[in-house]
């Protein structure tokens, strides 16, 4: 029996595995941060085995009301993902499985690989509609990719959608991808509308570093990309910085940043309520963008969701907050669950990469509704 995740995003430590019926564990720390969560793994040579994995540490995480109700992702290619269940006694998290094969992959979400990205970039690429940009460096060296899809004239709304800015959080690059096989598809009527009036900017990954490391929240020095929007630093938080940056440039008219949420198993969306300029126009917008993503998929709702600010007390080192200010738009971060979805639950595969995927299909819809309320 074999335990390992020296791979892109791995992460777990060992602390024993005598026996198949006692296979103990720690979920990992994110490399420069307390942050924990994220686990990905590969045990090999249990085939038919009854095999007890405990998560010691489960209580310890960052979010340790995420393991109530949840159930872990498995495969054995890492194309199919299905769901496993769990235990979760307050402290330990215990997984009894049996594994079908002599490997078997463990992971707290449906990965989305460096190589993935890479392809999704080429595809996009490939459709003659984008345009790769990158904006600069990482900490740790890797590309910023930015995504530009429209004419690019002063005259088009600038609609902007960033994604993974906690690496952990891959059902959002798994949106984006739906998102782009949409709006790149010349035969798809609503995404050529959008195109005659919008030029849209993708940033697929947020923080490649973080998501390399097997980071659930932070990138390679350690910071929270989504509190460094305020005061982003070339040292701590290039990512930001340079997006920020960009945005200052082109302008934004409608903000999209797409998260999981770790506790809540329900899609939903947070708006700038809290930002000094908020006002009923937003407002209206953000109702009937709401209403429209709700008709164009059941899996969002509207009812649960975080506690909305008081007027004037939003954190302003927040993607959306700081953006909804700076630009007087239409700004919505959304989330998306780790868990399954409550509202329209699914026994085998819970939420997972093909549903946020479909999720991202989807908010072309109430974007295609608001979008000539935009300015």
């Amino acid at each position: 029996m074999k335990i390992s995740s020296n791979f892109d995003a791995g992460s777990i430590e060992i602390v024993s595995m005598e026996s198949f019926d006692d296979i103990q564990l720690r979920i990992p720390r994110d490399n420069a941060s307390d942050f924990a969560q994220w686990f990905y793994f590969r045990l090999q040579g249990a085939a038919y085995q009854a095999c007890t994995l405990r998560f010691l540490n489960a209580g310890e995480c960052a979010y340790p009301e995420g393991w109530t109700n949840y159930q872990l992702m498995a495969s054995y290619d890492r194309i199919n993902w299905f769901r496993v269940p769990a235990q979760y006694d307050g402290q330990v998290m215990t997984v009894e499985h049996v594994p079908l094969a002599n490997s078997v992959y463990y992971a707290y979400f449906e990965p989305y690989s460096h190589e993935q990205h890479l392809n999704l970039l080429g595809q996009a690429q490939g459709s003659g509609l984008c345009q790769i940009h990158d904006l600069g460096f990482t900490v740790q060296g890797r590309d910023i990719n930015l995504l530009t899809i429209g004419h690019e004239v002063e005259s088009d709304l600038k609609i902007w959608v960033t994604a993974r800015q906690h690496p952990g959080e891959t059902m959002a690059e798994w949106f984006v991808e739906g998102f782009l096989n949409r709006l790149l598809d010349p035969l798809d009527a609503t995404s050529r509308a959008l195109l005659d009036k919008a030029t849209f900017y993708v940033v697929p990954n947020m923080n490649p570093d973080g998501s390399i490391l097997g980071n659930l929240r932070t990138n390679a020095a350690g910071a929270n990309l989504n509190r460094e929007w305020l005061e982003p630093s070339a040292d701590k938080s290039p990512e930001v910085l340079l997006v920020r940056n960009k945005m200052l440039e082109t302008g934004v008219d409608l903000f999209l940043d797409i998260h999981g949420d770790e506790s809540l198993p329900y899609v939903f969306v947070a708006g700038t309520e809290g930002v000094p300029s908020y006002n009923d126009t937003i407002r209206q917008l953000e109702d009937k963008f709401k209403h429209y993503l709700m008709v164009a998929n059941p899996d969002f709702q509207d009812e649960v969701g975080y506690e909305k600010d008081v007027p004037g007390s939003a954190n302003l080192s927040l993607a959306t907050n700081w953006v909804g200010e700076n630009f007087k738009c239409l700004a919505f971060t959304l989330e998306m669950p780790f868990k399954d979805n409550a509202n329209l639950p699914d026994d085998d595969y819970g939420w997972n990469g093909q549903r946020s995927l479909r999720m991202g299909e989807a908010v072309l819809t109430p974007i295609y509704a608001v979008i000539n309320e935009l300015r």
